[in-house]
């Protein structure tokens, strides 16, 4: 092993303490979170309301039509729609009040209060008691929502009569019901909520709790204090790790003419192409949502296009395919990386490219028809092949089952192609390394599958925010990191000891914070408080390495530019590279900044759902794995487009045009619309900040009208000149030398002596 024992047992102990303290908060959320009652009845007389069988009817209802990506619920979802807790919360609260003043009461308020924070489940018999007053809410927005969604649906930006179903649209209301009572019912043995009192709803004294403000106070240390040990440790060893210390011989670059492909490599072009076109698809999907924001019901007169792709279609559509290919990216880097590892092909190993090719392509192409299949409410279109899932998991579940045996797929050919060169190497060594990143991606992809459309919510909260945050911020990041170093180690530009060296630092700075900082996303999903109060402090802690890999970013940059002098022939990954270093850029700005900004207890209990919530979600998903994407599908495509056809002014303009594109969105429209958000939500209550009268206010919709320009750079600069280079990649794939063996140094030539990295 190249690198000291130390570092391994250091990754081991970070992993045992994270994922230890995770199990212990999963028994936790299956024993301590917010109850779901068997039966809702009248308090006096025991009338039957509705039952816990009517309320996950209403839950599976809520994502199989898309309602997640048009709402939220317990602050989690679309951010056109209400949060349908708060919604209900306030609507039933107005209710309550009109009756008890009609009646006389003394204390209306007091009453009220009273009313709505006394916890009347009885867990030993499951049946949650409703006062008459709540039950005459209760069945008043059942009217409200049969309204909402079926005659008025169009004008709050659903597809017209969207459900109309009445069982359908009363077990929704319950569903609704259950998340209100929830978030004001007082917590047996505490005097907050389950929902640690959100929403901020002042008519049943939902107020910050002491530990929402504690809490955010002690990340806040944890934050500085943690920068400011890396800093002293960088200072003391800044010698010894980093890209910067760096000391390779001088090398000439093989030209990508020169270099010989396997035929397995040359198969990646079809990813490659499929990609760029899932891109485009992704970014257009994305400026029509947008456009549903500055226009709800209309779309330029083009009432056949409102009909078809509705916001919550048009959105669910955007955030699948941003998973879709940026996944996708990753999968096609992987393979065509194999065999500059190992240095030869298994025979045959390019027909399963093609075969996991096909097998993406149906579970990419069949849940994209399947979902929108789903949100129409088609008649026959229900279970398990056709039904939504949650956001971010919407694939129907045949799907999602799919997908991850594809992945799976995926690492069997990534392991077949490098088996010969593992046998001879060190488990603690790069090409291990490579295969265990790559294996963690379908390993904690496939936890998603706990979270079933008819999981306890909080339950499935859980689970699917270990894909959310986990696999994405996490395990993704560890991938991305080894892909990065091993493709410089390969280029001849670091040594595999040095780039051992920042992939065992990167782990454990990421999962230091990463692991136990998935809490931050259920602050207020139901869960014990100490999910807050560890996702508040570590979530914190996440963005110390991003601070790092800013000042590392730097002297990252540097290394292509620093071998390029010393080079007899130019360094062919300029754009590449500076796609690469963006992605340092954005993983600080988006991830650490954005993300660091609502995740304090006290922002999120007031802007959960809000614009900020986008902002940071498209600076991080774009500007990291959509940028990472790109430069990783441009190191490929150098290799399969002939000299002649390749255009390093296209890929500069696809740069400046995508980042470009990205910060108008993002300094443009989402920060301004989410500070206004934000605003709205202290100054007036977070349902005023989420009702559609606001959102469609005028100065947001100038807003939203102001992000345009940026898109249109985005597309036409950056999407179109990206999917001209790929399509060049696969009109061109199979010219140049196919190879099945390759030497040593493939990618370089060592002009001087030296020690130089085994690859």
């Amino acid at each position: 092993m190249l690198v000291g024992k130390g570092w391994v047992q250091a990754v081991a102990l970070v992993m045992i303490f994270g994922f230890f303290v995770m199990g212990i908060l999963a028994f936790r959320t299956y024993t301590a979170s917010m109850p779901m009652p068997e039966r809702v009845v009248a308090e006096n007389g025991g009338q039957p309301v509705f039952s816990g069988e009517d309320i996950t009817a209403g839950q599976e209802l809520f994502q199989a039509r898309g309602l997640m990506q048009y709402g939220s619920i317990v602050g989690h979802g679309g951010y056109l729609g209400p949060d349908f807790t708060a919604d209900y919360l306030r609507r039933s609260t107005q209710i309550v009040d009109e009756r008890l003043r009609a009646a006389g009461t003394q204390d209306p308020q007091g009453a009220l209060v009273q009313e709505f924070r006394t916890n009347r489940y009885d867990p030993a018999t499951g049946v949650l008691q409703y006062t008459p007053n709540q039950v005459a809410a209760f069945e008043q927005l059942t009217q409200y929502y049969a309204d909402f969604f079926g005659p008025q649906a169009a004008t709050n930006g659903l597809k017209a009569d969207a459900i109309t179903d009445p069982t359908e649209i009363r077990q929704l209301t319950a569903f609704f019901s259950w998340t209100a009572w929830a978030s004001a019912a007082t917590r047996p043995g505490h005097d907050y909520s389950y929902t640690n009192n959100w929403p901020p709803e002042p008519a049943v004294n939902n107020h910050p709790t002491a530990d929402l403000i504690v809490w955010s106070a002690l990340s806040l240390i944890a934050l500085l204090g943690g920068t400011g040990i890396l800093f002293a440790i960088y200072g003391r060893w800044s010698r010894k790790i980093g890209w910067h210390s760096e000391e390779a011989p001088r090398i000439s670059f093989r030209q990508p003419g020169e270099v010989g492909l396997t035929r397995s490599q040359r198969a990646t072009a079809w990813f490659f192409i499929v990609i760029a076109v899932l891109f485009l698809a992704q970014a257009m999907l994305g400026a029509l949502a947008e456009h549903y924001r500055a226009d709800i019901s209309s779309f330029f007169g083009l009432d056949f296009i409102v009909n078809l792709l509705p916001f919550n279609l048009s959105r669910t559509w955007h955030v699948q395919l941003s998973l879709f290919w940026t996944a996708a990216s990753f999968l096609a880097a992987g393979i065509f990386l194999t065999p500059f590892i190992s240095k030869r092909e298994p025979k045959n190993q390019h027909v399963l490219v093609y075969i996991l090719f096909g097998a993406v392509a149906f579970v990419v192409f069949g849940s994209l028809a399947a979902e929108a299949l789903s949100i129409h409410g088609v008649s026959w279109a229900k279970g398990p092949l056709f039904a939504q899932q949650w956001e971010y998991l919407d694939l129907p579940r045949v799907f999602q089952v799919l997908l991850t045996a594809g992945m799976f797929i995926w690492i069997a050919i990534v392991y077949r192609g490098i088996r010969s060169r593992l046998k001879g190497e060190s488990k603690g060594n790069m090409p291990w390394l490579f295969f265990f990143a790559a294996l963690a991606i379908p390993a904690f992809y496939a936890v998603g599958l706990l979270a079933r459309t008819d999981s306890h919510l909080t339950v499935a909260e859980f689970w699917r925010f270990w894909v959310v945050h986990l696999w994405v911020e996490d395990f993704l990041e560890l991938f991305t990191t080894v892909m990065v170093a091993y493709i410089f180690v390969l280029l001849g530009v670091v040594r595999e000891k040095i780039a051992l060296g920042i992939i065992f630092l990167d782990i454990i700075l990421y999962s230091i914070g990463g692991v136990l900082g998935t809490m931050h996303h259920l602050y207020f999903s139901g869960t014990p408080v100490e999910h807050m109060a560890l996702g508040a402090f570590f979530s914190a802690a996440e963005v110390i390495p991003l601070t790092f890999l800013t000042v590392e970013a730097w002297a990252f940059m540097q290394l292509g530019a620093r071998q390029d002098n010393k080079s007899s022939a130019p360094f062919p990954h300029r754009w590449a590279v500076m796609f690469l270093v963006s992605v340092g850029f954005w993983n600080f700005l988006g991830a650490g900044v954005f993300g660091f900004l609502i995740n304090l207890p006290i922002v999120s209990y007031y802007q959960i759902g809000t614009a900020l919530t986008a902002n940071h979600a498209h600076a991080a998903m774009m500007g990291v794995y959509g940028m990472l994407g790109v430069g990783l599908s441009m190191f490929a495509l150098r290799y399969l487009v002939p000299r002649e056809k390749w255009s390093d002014k296209l890929a500069k303009i696809s740069f400046w045009s995508l980042n470009i594109g990205l910060a108008w969105m993002v300094f443009a429209t989402l920060l301004p619309l989410g500070v206004l958000q934000l605003y709205q939500s202290v100054g007036n209550g977070y349902f005023e900040a989420r009702d559609l009268a606001y959102i469609t206010s005028n100065t947001n919709v100038l807003l939203e009208w102001g992000r345009l320009p940026g898109d249109v750079i985005f597309l036409i600069g950056g999407n179109l000149p990206f999917l001209w280079i790929a399509l060049q990649g696969l009109l061109n794939y199979r010219k140049g030398k196919t190879v099945d063996e390759l030497p040593s140094d493939v990618l370089y030539t060592q002009l001087e002596p030296g020690t130089q990295s085994k690859v």
